[in-house]
């Protein structure tokens, strides 16, 4: 692992950590920052050597050092989960201007679609906010690679998943919820930087995701048909898919139906 993969890994488990206090505390509407990390059984306050991602769940095998609680796995999981995306975000776009929004998409998405998981909301304190960072974090792109074309082109993307996303639950109410609508204008700022095919892609593999886990669902008879199911999850995974996957899947679907001559 080179030495910048290294540093990716190591921030990504620093921010895992602290996603970990976002996924618990957001939807309930507390301070991420005050009280500190605490037990949530017992009161007891985390110590920094208690804080360690990972390591210090393995050490207290997975209990709290002072009522012994149990500790849900899920928090080293969110941990490691952010440093491999981290890893790969580093890997996929290595030391270029727009890293830094990309690593913020990473780390956003995981926390968003764990909420909407829990609680089948995507808090507008993370969505709203993200519209903002990300022009910030691309434009500030833009001016260190003179890259006007892909900020214009990801603006215009916002604008245009966010109206077919709107649109769609304006058709189907109660399928689709506001925040999802609020999420696909995110999504497609990132999208369109990247390109169309990324666009394409990225909405396609969301509609295709949720319909297979839905059906899957239905045929398993784990779920109705008026069942509510979270969108975000699907959405997220499927601009995820884009970023890493949308020029080989375009270059696929070109040569599978639209042979050369």
């Amino acid at each position: 692992m080179t030495p910048v993969l290294a540093l990716a890994l190591v921030l990504g488990l620093a921010v895992g950590s602290f996603l970990n206090v976002v996924i618990y505390r957001v939807p309930r509407r507390e301070s991420v920052l005050r009280p500190g990390s605490h037990c949530p059984a017992c009161g007891m306050g985390v110590r920094p050597w208690q804080n360690v991602p990972v390591l210090s769940w393995l050490l207290l095998r997975g209990r709290c050092a002072g009522c012994r609680a149990r500790i849900s796995a899920r928090y080293p999981l969110v941990e490691v989960a952010t440093a491999t995306l981290f890893v790969a975000v580093t890997a996929r776009f290595g030391l270029a201007p727009e890293l830094p929004a990309y690593l913020y998409l990473g780390a956003v998405s995981l926390a968003l679609a764990l909420i909407d998981l829990d609680v089948r909301r995507l808090p507008n304190s993370i969505v709203l906010p993200s519209y903002a960072i990300g022009a910030i974090l691309l434009l500030g792109a833009a001016l260190a690679g003179h890259d006007w074309t892909a900020a214009t082109r990801g603006l215009i993307a916002m604008a245009a998943l966010f109206a077919l996303y709107y649109g769609i639950a304006l058709a189907y109410r109660g399928g689709m919820g506001f925040g999802d609508v609020k999420l696909a204008g995110v999504l497609g700022l990132y999208l369109g930087w990247l390109g169309w095919s990324s666009v394409l892609v990225g909405a396609f593999a969301g509609f295709l995701l949720g319909g297979l886990v839905g059906t899957a669902l239905l045929v398993t008879r784990r779920a109705g048909r008026r069942s509510a199911l979270p969108y975000g999850p699907f959405m997220l995974a499927g601009a995820l898919i884009a970023v890493f996957l949308a020029d080989p899947i375009a270059s696929w679907y070109t040569a599978q139906f639209l042979p050369t001559s």
